[in-house]
């Protein structure tokens, strides 16, 4: 390119956010699918020890000695532990003092 072709031309901020906004937009739009597409693969059926983790609050000890102890079920795909998420909600529900409270409302 020539150096007698270039052309600057400064833009305000008003104006660089009106140009970049279409574009965020979009983006923001992307992000969101596809976190929610992550974020969903393995709630089909089977719990990962980072969702242990994260929703359980679970350390990554906990979790070896629950399933070493045989409190949660899980089942392995090469080194990869998986927690059928079903089990799980049963297991919490089994070991739930709900009904207590349920029944003092009534």
């Amino acid at each position: 390119m020539n150096a007698k072709n270039v052309h600057l031309q400064l833009l305000s901020k008003e104006e660089l956010l009106n140009i970049m906004n279409p574009f965020l937009t979009r983006l923001d739009s992307i992000e969101k699918k596809l976190n929610a597409k992550n974020s969903s693969s393995f709630k089909i059926g089977y719990y990962r020890n980072k969702e242990l983790k994260e929703k359980f609050g679970l350390s990554p000890n906990t979790i070896i000695k629950y399933r070493e102890a045989g409190i949660i079920p899980f089942t392995m795909i090469g080194e990869v532990y998986l927690y059928p998420i079903k089990k799980m909600d049963e297991i919490l529900e089994k070991n739930s003092n709900w009904d207590l409270f349920e029944n003092k409302a009534s």
